[in-house]
């Protein structure tokens, strides 16, 4: 296991390798981010209009439901697509080509359908979840985190497959859960390595922030104190596109690994003792 964990926070550290060649790709989860927030704002007026009680309470009415459905097929379209771009973009570098925003955002279009396929699978499977958790208790809630997670997990690798392959969603889920059975600890460990990485530079980043907004506060200095503020929360937005590129990376060379045996930038020695099959 200490192997393991060791050969993914290598992997981690390639990946910024790569991310440091292609900087541009931190425009992809920019991109993402704002075109959330820009989804959940168009809901809230219709929230209002049905009213927020709605959706309160062990019984929320159908149409708290259908527009449930809608938010999570919209966030969920949103979110693919970008990834898709993102990953897109990551294999182009990985197969030693120069990728710009403009070549991932062209692949993500290309494959816009079954993007949306796989966005009302998803939203589908929330919905379910959902539903479980609320009506079913606090075992019901633990039943529904874990088929939650057991779901995140098994189709990992589904955007790179929609980005790669001309299938449909649901054949793309049914790969990307078979990959799993041969790949299963290098997604979980290899994401603890990046959680990890983020988390120890996020501590970091809020201790100096911390003495910085103390001392300028020990000094009386309030447009400096809101200038620190400010700063500190720029770092976290900062540090959260990182580890969303870093992640797309990782996901993209996971899978080229997985499918081709090409190690690509990586190192073929990490590369193979990080992704030995089972």
């Amino acid at each position: 296991m200490a192997g393991r964990i060791s050969n993914s926070f290598a992997l981690v550290k390639a990946s910024a390798r790569v991310l440091q060649l292609d900087k541009e790709l931190m425009v992809f989860p920019l991109m993402s981010g704002l075109a959330t927030i820009l989804v959940m704002a168009s809901f809230v007026a219709p929230i209002f209009l049905v009213g927020p009680e709605m959706f309160d309470g062990d019984n929320p009415s159908y149409l708290a439901y259908a527009l449930g459905f809608l938010f999570y097929l919209a966030q969920y379209t949103v979110i693919f697509f970008f990834n898709a771009a993102l990953v897109g973009a990551a294999l182009i570098r990985l197969d030693g080509g120069d990728p710009t925003v403009s070549d991932g955002l062209a692949i993500a279009s290309k494959r816009m359908g079954s993007i949306i396929g796989y966005a009302a699978i998803a939203a589908t499977v929330g919905m379910i979840l959902r539903a479980i958790a609320e009506r079913s208790g606090l075992l019901g809630r633990i039943a529904a985190g874990f088929m939650g997670m057991a779901w995140t997990l098994t189709t990992y690798l589904t955007v790179p497959i929609l980005v790669t392959k001309d299938i449909g969603p649901i054949d793309a889920v049914k790969e990307s859960a078979q990959i799993f059975k041969r790949t299963w600890g290098e997604q979980v460990v290899g994401n603890f390595g990046i959680s990890a990485a983020v988390g120890l530079i996020g501590l970091a980043w809020t201790v100096v922030g911390i003495a910085l907004i103390v001392g300028m506060s020990s000094l009386g200095m309030g447009l400096s104190i809101l200038a620190a503020v400010g700063i500190l929360v720029l770092g976290y937005i900062v540090l959260a596109l990182w580890a969303s590129a870093l992640n797309g990376i990782y996901t993209a060379a996971l899978y080229r690994f997985a499918m081709t045996g090409e190690t690509g930038l990586f190192d073929p020695q990490i590369m193979g003792n990080a992704f030995r099959t089972k």
